[in-house]
Parts: C-alpha cells; sequence; structure tokens
C-alpha cells in the first residue's frame, strides 16, 4: 500500500462520518482537554478546528510532495497584510467534508453552523491591501499554481496609519 494511500485510511485523515467523529472527540480531549460534556464552545470549534485542519495537512503533505519530485517553481507573495477572513466553514468545504462533519455533529447534538459562528476575525489587515493579496492567493490557488504568500509578523498588531488630508501621515 502506497504512502498516500495508508495516509487516507489514518483516523486524522480519513472523511467517513465515524472517523470525523472519532477524529474529533480526540481532539477535544487531546488537544483541549476536555470531554463533550464539560467543552465550552471554544474549546468545541478548537476540535472542530483540529480536525479538518488533520485532512489539510495531509493534503498539503502530498501536495509538496508532488511539487518536490517534479520541481515545481513556486510563486512567492509578498504582502504587509492579508485580509482571509474566516477560514474554518471555507475549508470545510473545499475538503468535501460538510456533509460529513454536519452529520458527525448532528450525531453529538453538536450544530455545525453554531460552532462556525466563534471562529474570531484572524485581523491580518485592514482592507484593500489585505483583501487584494487574499484574492490574489485564491486566484493562484483555483489555477492549481504552486504559491506561498509571505507577510510581516507586527510585534504589536497591525502598524497604525494615519490619513490626513487625503495623505498618510503615520
Amino acid at each position: 500500500m502506497s504512502d498516500i494511500a495508508e495516509r487516507a485510511l489514518h483516523t486524522r485523515a480519513a472523511r467517513s462520518v465515524e472517523a470525523l467523529r472519532r477524529s474529533f472527540i480526540d481532539n477535544l480531549y487531546y488537544v483541549t482537554g476536555h470531554s463533550l460534556q464539560k467543552a465550552s464552545p471554544v474549546d468545541i470549534y478548537t476540535a472542530l478546528a483540529y480536525t479538518v485542519r488533520d485532512r489539510m495537512l495531509e493534503r498539503f503533505i502530498t501536495t509538496a510532495e508532488s511539487y518536490k519530485r517534479s520541481n515545481a517553481r513556486t510563486v512567492c507573495y509578498f504582502s504587509a497584510e492579508f485580509l482571509l477572513g474566516p477560514h474554518l466553514g471555507n475549508n470545510i468545504l473545499n475538503l468535501g467534508l460538510w456533509d460529513n462533519l454536519l452529520e458527525a455533529m448532528r450525531q453529538m447534538g453538536l450544530d455545525l453552523e453554531t460552532i462556525l459562528r466563534e471562529e474570531q476575525e484572524p485581523g491580518l489587515g485592514n482592507g484593500g491591501l489585505g483583501r487584494l493579496a487574499a484574492c490574489f492567493l485564491d486566484s493562484l490557488a483555483t489555477l492549481e499554481l504552486p504559491a506561498i504568500g509571505y507577510g510581516i509578523r507586527y510585534e504589536f498588531g497591525l502598524f497604525d496609519q494615519v490619513i490626513k488630508d487625503g495623505w498618510q501621515v503615520r
């Protein structure tokens, strides 16, 4: 069996309702340290995010291995900010997991839409430039071009920009 086939069968990468439910419960316990009965809404969101991340990681590694084998060049996009917006719901849709996760959460008495509302805005930009950068990366992904976005990590949060009389003064 190939590495890819083995990973697809692994609990952390499997996509069945039962595998997603087990992975969620494992992440809830081992990542947040809570049982379903004692978990807060943030704990539940975190467990779901890790459950989805595991499936994304499997695809990321497979893609990276493919790029390495083919010596693919990678577009590196640098921007001061990326205004990406909420990720979890989009990732669930893009991975084709929506229906199975909806059922897995339902079986545990949870509502997927309610969990997704716990996601905080990542706050990685102020608007125009960050939105443009995010759209550019989305286009690269849609075109299936190898790409990565690089940004600046500000020690004290976003930089402070002040406009007076139509001019940037800070």
